[in-house]
């Protein structure tokens, strides 16, 4: 029994393993691709932040699907727009060609983070819940660092066999080799089985809920099984259509929403990892040095991913919030003094800690919490709006950081401006977060206050 929600967890997951490996694969082409086609800091920073900007788009629209021709179809639906990505990607002849292939990538990866997470919460009994939605933000990770690994093989390989004086299409393989992983995606898919949520609130087949409920519940009976229905569907009577009346109700999970995914951009997160090759070589290493270091961000990144997920369920939410923002604060606050004062030697120290801090924290909390906090009828426009409040903001900051680096601002200032915001979290989390460890989902709706 709980095997089978493992394998469907674990299926639903890997979008996230495309979703890291997709959103960081550009950190090893960004460069070569700005040298190639002659870009200014305005369209590199367009065409580095193409596929967020598809992502924002994914993400806001990406409850319309889920809702419509349920979770499963939909999951589907993103291994296809990866691999037409990566392909198209791939064989880019020019700027805006690039710029339409990484934001169909993009359009995959928002509606990834609406589909994916509130799926696994919609199949996960309520005490193993953290940890298989929490395999999303795993995959998430590994992603990355595969895609650190691949980007720095396939730049050593070329540098190896290609002599300088010939053109270096490295970048090209960097972005067309996750056409793999999304058709092994795409074929894992047709195994999944559908929410039960989904079929008995949407569908309307109580039959085939009660079905894979049985599958869920810990002693299979069907009793324990039609319990658990009438919840779910006396759960989505008390939310009934969006009114001023359920919107006022909604209003503190949303605001919960919003805010978490606003807190986890402003921390820098994404700056560091799509430019991390570029902050390194600020510090004195060199091209490949810098990639190779990269890999290593990308390894505390999984470990520490590993730890979130093992006390998510343990510690909770609000205090891996708590820990993972006192660790923010510590290692932007020293990156920007080790800036100031030229200490550059401690920067990659310190962003090791920063990573390590993020994984713990918001990175192991913020896709679980936001798939909990909404009712079952409103959960895909939930998941959709922390994901493109999270979304716009990392393709904001992805745009204007290149234009940032043109300008010669500096670094210092910039770490400085990250460290002030997760002062601003952490103060967030202590006076405003709720905690849902261990909690049934629709008994999170009654603490928050949605039914009243």
């Amino acid at each position: 029994m709980l095997a089978r929600i493992i394998f469907w967890s674990i299926t639903a997951s890997l979008a996230g393993f495309l979703f890291g490996f997709d959103t960081v694969v550009i950190s090893g082409a960004e460069k070569s691709i700005q040298g190639q086609w002659h870009l200014s800091g305005f369209t590199h920073g367009l065409v580095t932040s193409a596929a967020l900007w598809g992502t924002v788009i994914g993400s806001l629209i990406g409850f319309l699907p889920t809702d419509q021709f349920g979770r499963k179809k939909t999951l589907l639906s993103i291994g296809v727009l990866y691999f037409v990505s990566a392909v198209w990607s791939g064989l880019a002849t020019g700027p805006m060609t690039f710029i339409i292939a990484r934001w169909i990538g993009g359009l995959g990866v928002g509606i990834s983070t609406v589909a994916a997470p509130l799926y696994i919460s919609e199949i996960s009994p309520p005490n193993n819940r953290g940890k298989l939605a929490g395999m999303f933000q795993f995959n998430i990770v590994f992603g990355i660092l595969i895609a650190y690994v691949s980007n720095a093989l396939i730049a050593y390989w070329f540098a190896s066999t290609i002599p300088e004086d010939q053109p270096n299409d490295a970048w090209r393989w960097m972005l067309a080799i996750e056409a793999i992983p999304a058709l092994i995606y795409s074929l894992f898919c047709f195994g999944l089985t559908e929410s039960p949520r989904w079929l008995i609130t949407r569908k309307g087949d109580r039959e085939a809920g009660l079905a894979v409920l049985r599958s869920i519940v810990p002693s299979g009976s069907l009793e324990q099984a039609e319990e658990l229905a009438d919840d779910i569907v006396e759960s989505a009577k008390q939310s009934g259509p969006i009114d001023s009346a359920h919107l006022k109700h909604l209003r503190l999970p949303m605001l919960l929403a919003v805010l978490i995914a606003f807190f986890n951009q402003l921390s820098g997160i994404n700056a560091v990892l799509y430019f991390a090759p570029r902050i390194l070589e600020e510090t004195g290493l060199g091209k490949e040095d810098s990639l190779t270091v990269s890999i290593g961000i990308g390894i505390v990144n999984l470990i520490f991913t590993f730890a979130g997920l093992a006390l998510i369920d343990y510690l909770g939410r609000r205090t891996l919030m708590i820990v993972g923002s006192l660790g923010y604060i510590i290692s932007l606050g020293g990156c920007a003094l080790a800036f100031y004062f030229g200490y550059l030697i401690l920067v990659p120290p310190f962003l090791f800690l920063f990573i390590a801090s993020h994984a713990v924290g918001q990175g192991a909390v913020i896709w679980v919490f936001i798939s909990e906090i909404f009712p079952t009828r409103y959960r895909a426009m939930g998941q959709a709006l922390g994901s493109f409040t999270h979304w716009f903001f990392a393709a904001t900051l992805t745009f204007v950081f290149p234009m940032i680096i043109d300008a010669k601002v500096p670094s210092g200032v910039i770490f400085s401006i990250f460290c002030g915001m997760m002062v601003l979290q952490l103060v967030w989390v202590i006076t405003m977060m709720p905690e849902t460890k261990g909690v049934p989902l629709e008994e999170i709706e009654r603490q928050l206050g949605v039914h009243e």
